[in-house]
């Protein structure tokens, strides 16, 4: 009944969330990681064992994966990027016919988080406004130009005036043309959500993104704000949603507008965040998946909770490998 965290990276918090979580009610179970380069990998480095594995992409991953857990008893896996998320929904039957919980949504709900434009259109059914489009042929500046299909910030702009806007810009069919939220007038959220195994949404948590390092929040803020109310009504239940949704949302600083941009199907990198506030979500997973118990919906976080991110060490003495 071990857990498995994938494409590990840096989460060394997010595992160590885990190993806490599990050895509290299973204190004989284990953390295990996966990386194509776990040597290099701080999470690998601090979980319970490492394994390296293929690219995601590579056609014999999740056979290779499928593999590694049933020899090494791993009963759950917790993705962690966003390239693997479509592999592994499209391969969950395979998984639970071995016993294993692939914590990933459908292909579905996936693939509505992974294009912007089919995110765009989601927000829109559930009555969730998103960012104005902009002519990009006779734009209007400000503008925010994006990929629909991006991720970690990368190929994003900001064009203040028409001299800032090029070729490549307007050529690229990949960027999507839209208002710009200006930070003077909006505080920007990532909220993070979690959702059962009947689909309902049961914690709901935003931390203001005060400070952006590398696409992940470096200094953050919990807060108990009207994003809260505002998407439980909106979102109490998403088909195939499961496990921890990340949003990204606007709110206007006096009028209170609410306007959604992105939603990722799987753990921030800031979620540790919520954690710490109260929001445990790997707690809940192991209830829900090993212990087949309900989670009530709870707002029973920590408001108002700072976060200050610096950089720290592991250290691995590799000549007593």
């Amino acid at each position: 009944m071990n857990i498995l965290i994938t494409s590990a990276g840096q989460r060394v918090s997010l595992v160590r969330a885990f190993q806490k979580e599990l050895k509290g009610q299973f204190p004989g179970y284990k953390v295990f990681t996966t990386d194509m380069n776990p040597q290099l990998s701080a999470a690998c480095n601090v979980s319970d064992q490492y394994f390296q594995v293929k690219r995601v992409t590579d056609p014999a991953y999740i056979d290779e994966l499928i593999e590694l857990c049933v020899k090494q008893d791993i009963k759950m896996i917790v993705p962690t990027i966003d390239t693997e998320l479509q592999v592994l929904s499209k391969n969950k039957e395979k998984f639970a016919a071995k016993g294993i919980h692939a914590i990933v949504s459908s292909a579905a709900f996936v693939d509505k988080c992974r294009d912007k434009r089919n995110t765009n259109a989601f927000f829109e059914q559930r009555g969730i406004e998103i960012p104005k489009e902009i002519d990009k042929h006779n734009p209007t500046f400000p503008l925010f130009i994006k990929p629909f299909d991006g991720s970690l910030s990368v190929d994003i702009y900001i064009i203040n005036k028409a001299e800032e806007l090029h070729e490549h810009h307007l050529t690229n069919p990949r960027f999507l043309f839209m208002e710009y939220m200006n930070k003077t007038d909006f505080d920007e959220y990532t909220v993070d959500m979690y959702f059962d195994k009947t689909n309902h949404i049961k914690c709901i948590v935003p931390r203001k993104r005060m400070l952006i390092r590398a696409g992940e929040i470096n200094k953050g803020i919990t807060s108990k704000n009207s994003i809260v109310s505002f998407l439980k009504e909106k979102l109490d239940h998403i088909e195939g949603a499961t496990g921890c949704l990340t949003g990204q949302f606007f709110l206007h600083k006096t009028s209170g507008r609410i306007v959604g941009i992105e939603v990722n199907a799987r753990f921030g990198g800031g979620y540790p965040l919520s954690y710490h506030a109260g929001a445990n979500y790997p707690q809940w997973l192991i209830k829900e998946y090993y212990k087949n118990e309900s989670i009530a919906y709870t707002d029973a976080w920590e408001d108002q909770l700072l976060m200050l991110r610096y950089d720290d060490e592991v250290l691995v003495h590799a000549n007593k490998n």
